[in-house]
């Protein structure tokens, strides 16, 4: 930064790697594909949806060592980002189910391909 010069670039605090991704530019697509997937769980919560809407206790089930608070904070990005669709019946017990919204489905041939690669390849790869 050259002398006399202010920052005015607006700071972004912890946990917001999207937005800062915004800020600095994206340096091909595919850094856009993985910072919507990015993560450990993200992943696997698209891979349960993919065939079909899950309630919330299902996805956690199923996913298995995911903390009830990861899971929220999961769901609520991918919500964010418009891959995943929230429906709350508003009855009583609460009913809320997660589906894949339409650009979330788009994401199925990525997982397809991925899966793939680690059937042919997954055993040459250090775990």
């Amino acid at each position: 930064m050259a002398v006399g010069k202010k920052d005015t670039a607006p700071h972004v605090g912890k946990g917001h790697k999207m937005a800062e991704k915004k800020e600095k530019g994206v340096s091909c697509p595919v850094e856009t594909t993985l910072a919507v997937m990015a993560g450990r769980w993200k992943i696997l919560i698209i891979h349960q949806l993919v065939d079909g809407p899950k309630r919330f206790n299902q996805l956690q089930r199923e996913l298995g060592a995911i903390t009830h608070r990861t899971l929220t904070q999961q769901l609520r990005e991918m919500e964010e980002d418009g891959l995943v669709i929230r429906t709350d019946y508003s009855e009583i017990p609460p009913r809320v189910d997660y589906t894949l919204s339409p650009r979330g489905m788009t994401l199925k041939p990525i997982l397809i391909a991925m899966e793939e690669w680690a059937y042919q390849h997954g055993g040459y790869v250090k775990k």
